[in-house]
């Protein structure tokens, strides 16, 4: 019986712990109850849930844990590749691959260090659970060239339902390279998830253009998810100062930076030629002054049945979780929720319980999990 005894010993400290760091929000349709899940994490950037449960979360300094259901870290797990953690720089998102629980490959975006500097990688792995490591690794992107600076790497990794990976890339600070075809500048990629280039890229076969293209013209998209009933991508994307997007990305389509903007450059200045340009995409939704907009998340679950078909979308600079009511693919409504929390979300993911979770970028990040605070 000792060990049942430890085990449950160890459940109730966590109860208690967990209880007692819990606080209460009000919403629109529900009174809200944010619970720590695990704390004491650098910077983390990203949440992946495993199908046991457990989740990946990694740190933007270079470590990825294994974060147990009851919110217990794991030591960094090896195997994971040297990042450049400067600015914006480090490891990033996590994907996991479509074939996961037969395969066991983990995908990983990151800034990665090079000739001329530093840019977003993606490289999978295989993942060793009752180890606890990564093994086999394979970059299958690198963004060219690389430059200097830890500014504006992307980056989010979304599988779409054909099993392509979309991979977002910021412009790394030259915002004038965003419309030149020859160089990895503010993109949307799509790739095989062996990192060749799927037939039907727009772009394939095209001189001047880089054939692992989809989409262009964008500044540094830090959020992005496949819609539960279209399966299409969306993402969002930090203006300067205003201007921050939400886009629908088609193929060989150019979204505008720096052509076009809403808001303005920091120095003031109006961006391009205004807001709107002939051959030039326009948002669904844009937010000025700028929120700095970063992960998000559809919501499908039972536990929130109000919030069906939302779209959730974390804020940096402004510190809520945006609530975005959609009609078809026009936002109608926002709700800024838990603006009392006072930390920068850089993540957004919907548990298998239904659940929200999110990451708080800091020194000390945590992961919260948002429920009802009623029955």
């Amino acid at each position: 019986m000792r060990p049942y005894l430890v085990i449950l010993a160890h459940g109730l400290l966590a109860l208690i712990a967990v209880t007692a760091t819990a606080k209460t929000y009000e919403s629109e349709h529900y009174r809200l109850r944010l619970v720590t899940v695990a704390a004491e994490l650098r910077h983390p950037w990203a949440l992946a849930f495993l199908p046991d449960g457990q989740m990946l979360v990694s740190e933007r300094e270079g470590r990825l844990r294994l974060v147990s259901k009851a919110g217990e870290l794991s030591a960094p797990l090896p195997g994971v590749p040297e990042v450049y953690d400067s600015g914006q720089g480090g490891l990033l998102d996590i994907a996991l691959d479509p074939a996961f629980e037969s395969n066991r490959l983990v995908y990983l975006s990151y800034a990665e260090a090079g000739t001329g500097g530093a840019g977003t990688a993606v490289a999978r792995f295989r993942l060793d659970l009752p180890g606890r490591r990564l093994s086999e690794p394979e970059v299958i992107f690198r963004q060219e060239p690389k430059t200097r600076g830890g500014r504006h790497f992307g980056s989010r990794l979304v599988f779409a339902r054909d099993g392509t990976l979309f991979i977002t890339i910021g412009e790394r600070g030259e915002a004038e390279r965003a419309q030149d075809f020859t160089v990895n500048r503010g993109q949307v990629i799509r790739l095989n998830p062996d990192g060749s280039v799927p037939r039907d890229n727009p772009f394939l076969g095209q001189s001047g253009y880089r054939p692992e293209v989809w989409s262009y013209g964008h500044r540094n998209p830090q959020g992005a998810a496949l819609h539960p009933l279209t399966g299409r991508l969306w993402l969002n994307e930090h203006g300067p100062r205003g201007g921050d997007e939400i886009n629908l990305p088609e193929a060989g389509k150019n979204y505008g930076w720096p052509l076009i903007g809403y808001g303005r450059h920091y120095s003031g200045e109006q961006i391009g030629v205004g807001t709107h340009r002939e051959g030039l995409e326009q948002p669904i939704h844009y937010w000025d002054p700028s929120i700095a907009p970063s992960g998000m998340a559809f919501y499908t679950g039972d536990r929130f049945p109000s919030w069906r078909g939302n779209l959730f979308v974390g804020a940096l600079k402004l510190r809520f979780l945006a609530r975005l009511e959609l009609d078809g693919e026009r936002v109608v409504k926002e709700e800024r929720l838990l603006q009392g929390l006072g930390e920068r979300i850089r993540d957004v993911r919907q548990g298998p319980d239904g659940a929200l979770y999110l990451l708080t970028d800091s020194g000390d990040g945590r992961i919260l999990r948002l429920d009802p605070a009623d029955p």
